[in-house]
């Protein structure tokens, strides 16, 4: 990868997947990591890593990436008053908790387990958007503070082996329980800086000495990816958050699925493959 074509190409892919990612952000209240695991992942395997090492450098510089997104994000939305502060405290530990087991997963588990879960949490989440949430609900409200810890956990730990910031996790949780798609997409832009963090340094740990890595990786992070996606996330998040505000409820659900839909198909076609 010494072609000058190809290191041109790379920065603009990365780029252009900045400017995905922070509108994502802003419109789903999610990390952004849908669209950038599985481009970093394809980055990695371009330059010459084994899947075993591109996925969860994939994963683990995805949530770097979400920590200044998230930032960004969440800002947009609790100026707009509509971000469960509360649910987000409580959440705080147990998220942690989840995270930092899911990085120690990530330290020794398969490739294709990463992609697994990612199909299956984003693919249910697709298709109760899709069909409008009729007969899609647990409760009509959320539950007590215990049963919401349980929650919080589930979310970490799945959102750090799927590399995400956990919006399609926490906005499916929340919708499950009548929360309204404004406010569970602007509380997930919130759960996405709990987890992104701790996550990021679960995953310098986790591939911390592991052979075979990028010259500029700390553990399971690759800082130039990182340095080269930010600068257009960060100037793309607050167009999403507008967006996001001014689209109905129904678009806003039939938008978040379509995505969430492409995204599953395209990791099927690649284990397929």
């Amino acid at each position: 990868m010494t072609d000058p074509a190809n290191l041109v190409t790379l920065i603009a892919a990365l780029a252009l997947a900045g400017a995905a990612i922070g509108f994502l952000a802003g419109l789903f209240g999610i990390g952004g990591g849908a669209i950038s695991v599985p481009v970093f992942y394809e980055v990695f395997g371009l330059l010459g890593h084994a899947p075993d090492v591109a996925m969860p450098l994939a994963v683990g510089t995805s949530l770097a990436v979400i920590i200044p997104t998230s930032i960004n994000s969440a800002r947009g939305h609790y100026l707009r008053g509509t971000v469960d502060m509360n649910l987000l405290r409580i959440w705080a530990l147990p998220v942690l908790a989840g995270v930092l087991f899911g990085s120690y997963i990530a330290s020794f588990a398969a490739p294709w387990l990463f992609q697994v879960i990612f199909i299956l949490v984003a693919s249910l989440n697709a298709i109760k958007l899709l069909s409008g949430g009729s007969g899609w609900r647990l409760a009509e409200s959320l539950p007590g503070k215990g049963i919401l810890r349980i929650y919080g956990a589930a979310i970490g730990l799945i959102s750090a082996l799927m590399g995400i910031g956990g919006g399609a996790v926490s906005n499916l949780m929340m919708t499950l329980h009548n929360v309204p798609i404004h406010r569970a997409v602007s509380t997930s832009a919130g759960v996405g800086l709990l987890i992104a963090i701790p996550g990021t340094f679960g995953y310098v740990a986790a591939g911390w000495g592991k052979p075979d890595l990028p010259g500029d990786a700390l553990g399971y992070v690759s800082i130039a990816t990182f340095l080269m996606t930010i600068p257009t996330t960060i100037l793309t998040t607050r167009l999403g958050v507008r967006l996001a505000h001014n689209l109905t409820r129904r678009k806003l659900e039939t938008a978040f699925g379509l995505f969430l839909l492409l995204v599953s198909l395209r990791f099927i076609f690649d284990l397929a493959g």
